[in-house]
């Protein structure tokens, strides 16, 4: 017979336990990485040189040159804020005796005292915020007092810009003055009793 089917009758099936056929290897495959790590690279130069990096998060402050002249100013043109070593903070109108503000109500109390200070007509503009600072206050208070002082300075140049200035027919203009300073002795003296 030319089929190779020796043995088998015409309709019966093989036997597949018992057959002695030879089982194909398979064949084994090779993926060539060369390309894959060279374009790997290229996207990742391409990532690296097309994303902006972030810069750091820094407060900037232009704080002025130190002036050694001195300046004349008028008692009642000046608000000063004593913040002492242990935290504790203090407000003064002009020559006035110094008042404590509660820490619970500090932040609320200095944007209240500023505002309405600087809202007087007889002082609109010309009225200088002075912050008297101890060298050992904590620093997390005296951060607090300047977000105060510039809360405060929104609202006041929110006021004076819808009154017109009647020499140039133009909204006010605020012209903002503020001085941060070390707090000297007798500033010490008179508020360590209160």
């Amino acid at each position: 017979m030319s089929g190779g089917g020796e043995g088998l009758s015409l309709g019966a099936k093989p036997k597949r336990g018992n057959s002695k056929r030879k089982v194909k290897k398979r064949v084994g495959f090779r993926i060539d990485m060369t390309p894959l790590v060279d374009i790997t690279f290229l996207l990742l130069t391409f990532f690296m040189l097309t994303t902006t990096m972030a810069a750091p998060q820094v407060m900037e402050m232009s704080i002025p040159p130190e002036i050694t002249e001195q300046v004349e100013v008028k008692a009642s043109e000046l608000l000063s804020f004593f913040v002492r070593d242990d935290g504790e903070l203090f407000f003064a109108m002009g020559q006035d005796e110094p008042e404590k503000i509660e820490s619970k109500e500090m932040v609320k109390k200095v944007k209240e005292i500023s505002i309405r200070e600087n809202l007087k007509p007889e002082l609109e503009n010309k009225l200088i915020v002075g912050l008297y600072v101890s060298t050992e206050a904590p620093y997390g208070e005296i951060v607090s007092i300047l977000d105060a002082l510039n809360q405060a300075e929104a609202v006041i140049v929110d006021k004076l810009s819808k009154d017109i200035d009647p020499e140039t027919g133009k909204p006010k203009e605020r012209k903002r003055r503020f001085t941060i300073a070390p707090l000297l002795e007798d500033q010490l003296n008179q508020i360590k009793e209160l």
